[in-house]
């Protein structure tokens, strides 16, 4: 029965197959889009994996597609604020009632699967049927977890993007970057041109070595974007914006000057060295591994030369935190630890533990049991305020903040 209930109840039914947790593998995935009869024939996808920057270069490339006036649907994630964010087009995301419907219909269809699709799985599925029912001719996919096993890997692109590869998930993706690369490369096709940055000698020598045995053209971007006004902060977004551009170009789309300059500048994605008030007295930046905390603290340096901050900071129970704070030290006057609504959020005191671990008492630290409270005690602090550690917790202050509390819907995956 259509209604706001029963759509609340199918995506309730969507979170609750997070309990089956994260299965690498494609044959669910393709079982599943044969039923639907997906994707379109003529449909074109650009594929990005990588480490860190992945979600900015989608951001980017759809951002120009949009400029060169394409309609194209972007699938990302995780969101922030609610999960129909996650699949959406140059107009909008899906509606609440779109969802419902395609949800009610995959519900149907893997009532008795054994093994029952995955949150992810069906997520991406319900991503593509609509970009169907919207006639989208070009999407923009980014992968969800490594890439050689990752659900969107079911699709074939036009053209793949591997951005910047460093250490994060190394209980799933392998312990070394070799192994971490070899994942992430695992998204190249014979034949389809693959564009990536150079990367570190490691990564470089697996990306280089996969495409030449699977004969796809290999484009590396030596350059950043120079003489454009960007819609992201900081150096590391000129590199993303290139990747995005040499995408555009191996897609075959010619992109006009003024398709380049305002699609560069008119991008928008949240959560990435954000400046939250006029003034930048807060900072929301979703930096969740080493690589990416080393990239906050250049932009911060670049941004506020000579400023220490203070830190609101929340992780992922799964990550290095010990290697993230130690890269965000060097700015850090004071840090308030706290925690977000997901059962991956390591606990503030465990954090606080690990801060201690490491430094002692040589800085100011304050734990806090919510976010509100951190999120109050950092406002009266002397310092500008820089929030981060994870995007599910940027996501949390996003909705505070847009006062959208009550559309938050808190997310494992």
């Amino acid at each position: 029965m259509p209604g706001p209930d029963n759509d609340q109840r199918l995506l309730d039914w969507l979170y609750s197959t997070q309990l089956f947790g994260m299965k690498l593998g494609l044959d669910n995935t393709r079982k599943l889009l044969r039923e639907l009869n997906l994707p379109a024939e003529n449909q074109k996808f650009i594929h990005v994996a990588g480490t860190n920057g992945k979600g900015s270069v989608c951001a980017f490339i759809h951002s120009l597609l949009k400029a060169s006036s394409v309609n194209a649907g972007l699938f990302t994630s995780p969101h922030l604020i609610q999960f129909r964010e996650r699949m959406r087009d140059a107009e909008r995301m899906i509606s609440k009632d779109e969802l419902a419907s395609i949800l009610g219909s995959l519900r149907t269809i893997v009532a008795d699967w054994d093994p029952h699709p995955t949150f992810f799985e069906l997520a991406f599925a319900a991503a593509l049927r609509w970009f169907v029912d919207r006639k989208h001719e070009w999407v923009v996919i980014e992968t969800g977890l490594g890439g050689r096993l990752d659900s969107t890997n079911a699709i074939r692109p036009a053209v793949t993007v591997i951005t910047a590869i460093g250490m994060d998930h190394m209980g799933v993706l392998g312990h070394t970057l070799t192994e971490i690369a070899r994942e992430k490369a695992g998204i190249i096709k014979p034949g389809i041109p693959v564009i990536t940055v150079k990367q570190k000698p490691e990564a470089m020598e697996v990306i280089s070595r996969t495409a030449r045995e699977r004969e796809a053209p290999l484009i590396v971007v030596t350059t950043p974007v120079r003489g454009y006004e960007l819609g992201l902060a900081g150096q590391h977004q000129l590199w993303n914006a290139a990747l995005a551009v040499a995408a555009m170009k191996a897609a075959g789309m010619k992109s006009t000057e003024t398709a380049l300059s305002t699609g560069l500048r008119e991008v928008q994605w949240p959560g990435r060295f954000q400046l939250l008030d006029k003034e930048g007295e807060f900072v929301l930046d979703g930096a969740h591994n080493l690589d990416a905390a080393e990239v906050l603290l250049r932009t911060w340096q670049q941004k506020f030369p000579g400023e220490k901050a203070s830190i609101v900071f929340g992780a992922a129970e799964n990550k290095d935190i010990r290697a993230v704070l130690r890269a965000l030290q060097p700015i850090a006057a004071r840090w308030h630890f706290t925690g977000f609504e997901s059962t991956r959020s390591a606990e503030p005191s465990q954090v606080r533990e690990i801060h201690h671990s490491i430094y002692g008492d040589a800085f100011p630290v304050e734990v806090h049991e919510t976010l509100t409270q951190a999120l109050e005690a950092a406002a009266r602090d002397e310092e500008r305020v820089l929030i981060t550690g994870s995007l599910y917790l940027a996501g949390e202050v996003l909705a505070d903040i847009r006062g959208e509390r009550g559309l938050f819907e808190a997310s494992d995956q």
